[in-house]
């Protein structure tokens, strides 16, 4: 278990944002960072404005490092279209994320470590690389056995959630269809998102 999975509501009390939409989040109780003083936040510079978008977004797909995050803003850049749009598009398509979007798992993180230890295939195939980049059209299931793992059994009943339109879920077999690549406003972030200032942070 990483240090991230550890500490990950300090990132919500840090940032000052329920960001996975979580109840048992602390934030929704204290709004002030973490530790024993926690002081509370003064006026941002743009430069920190930009920098907190880019830590809501990167802290929000779990544990993506600084490297990787700064991969997909290149490929968002590299690829024709809005880049911001690029960069949602490119975070949606992780296999983790797909995982977590379909319900199969109550978190991103529990969804990091669900594919890692080998229970889901895509198009049949075992995939056990989290950043896998998913194709519209891709098939991802579960392994049978998977299905009957008491988180599993959570994440499918729970109703915090809702499975976004741009995939196809049948919960009862553990087994969904990424339809298309989603546009900013399709992604169902419980928290405002502001990839243009994400943009404008790598850019400077």
């Amino acid at each position: 278990m990483s240090k991230r999975i550890r500490s990950k509501y300090k990132i919500n009390r840090r940032l000052g944002v329920n960001l996975w939409g979580r109840p048992k989040s602390p934030v929704n109780v204290r709004d002030y960072g973490p530790g024993q003083h926690g002081r509370r936040r003064s006026k941002p510079t743009d430069y920190g404005t930009q920098l907190m978008a880019k830590q809501k977004l990167k802290g929000y797909y779990g544990n993506i490092s600084e490297k990787q995050f700064r991969k997909y803003y290149a490929e968002a850049v590299r690829r024709k279209g809005d880049t911001s749009q690029n960069l949602i598009g490119l975070l949606e398509c992780r296999l983790d994320a797909i995982v977590y979007r379909m319900k199969f798992v109550p978190t991103v993180f529990a969804s990091r470590q669900f594919v890692n230890h080998g229970h889901v295939t895509v198009n049949g195939k075992p995939v056990n690389i989290p950043s896998y980049m998913v194709k519209e059209g891709d098939v991802i299931e579960m392994r049978e056995n998977s299905r009957n793992i008491p988180m599993v059994i959570e994440a499918m009943g729970s109703s915090e959630r809702e499975i976004p339109e741009y995939m196809e879920v049948d919960i009862s077999k553990g087994k969904g269809t990424f339809v298309r690549t989603p546009k900013f406003e399709d992604v169902p972030y419980p928290v405002q998102m502001e990839p243009n200032l994400v943009i404008e942070f790598y850019s400077r």
